[in-house]
């Protein structure tokens, strides 16, 4: 078996990607009520500061800051995986594997992850999330997509509302398969 090493930097801020193992799902949109309350109940027993947030129908994406001293961003996704499952009904399938291992047949085991490093690296990594939906194309522009923390951060003022029109060049990161 692989030893994945992930980077862990206390109080860091991360980019993660976090995919349902059937990618024609569209559980997660679906059930958007039971994942922002396994969201919100993980962060309140560890908590952790939202910086942007998408959700697709069967991916999402997420930038993450943690506390001061605190590195356990794997602890808070294995949680949230948990209680977002338990939440819903019992209808997927499940191969063998999974079923001796009492897993649910939701989620991917692995997710992605990418330690922000920088201002411009953060801005990319923001705008990246936010445009998702337009790219994957559930929304023809941005501000058309409700799950999203696009819609915050347009009246925090960090965006203005018609951000990223057809003449707006966007910087590509992240996993080239979400």
């Amino acid at each position: 078996m692989p030893n994945y090493r992930r980077n862990r930097i206390p109080g860091g801020t991360y980019f993660f990607t976090v995919n349902l193992l059937e990618r024609k799902s569209s559980l997660l949109i679906e059930h958007i009520g039971e994942l922002r309350e396994a969201v919100r109940v993980v962060r309140e027993k560890q908590p952790f500061h939202i910086d942007a947030w998408v959700v697709l129908p069967d991916h999402m994406h997420a930038i993450w800051t943690l506390p001061a001293g605190d590195d356990q961003y794997s602890n808070r996704w294995r949680a949230i995986k948990k209680a977002f499952s338990k939440a819903i009904p019992k209808t997927e399938y499940r191969s063998a594997i999974r079923i001796k291992r009492h897993e649910r047949g939701l989620w991917q085991r692995r997710y992605w992850e990418h330690t922000i490093i920088n201002d411009a690296d953060y801005a990319a990594h923001m705008d990246y999330i936010h445009y998702n939906p337009v790219k994957h194309g559930w929304a023809v522009t941005v501000k058309d997509w409700p799950y999203s923390s696009f819609h915050r951060l347009v009246k925090m003022d960090i965006y203005p509302l018609n951000w990223a029109g057809l003449d707006l060049p966007l910087l590509e990161v992240g996993n080239s398969d979400n």
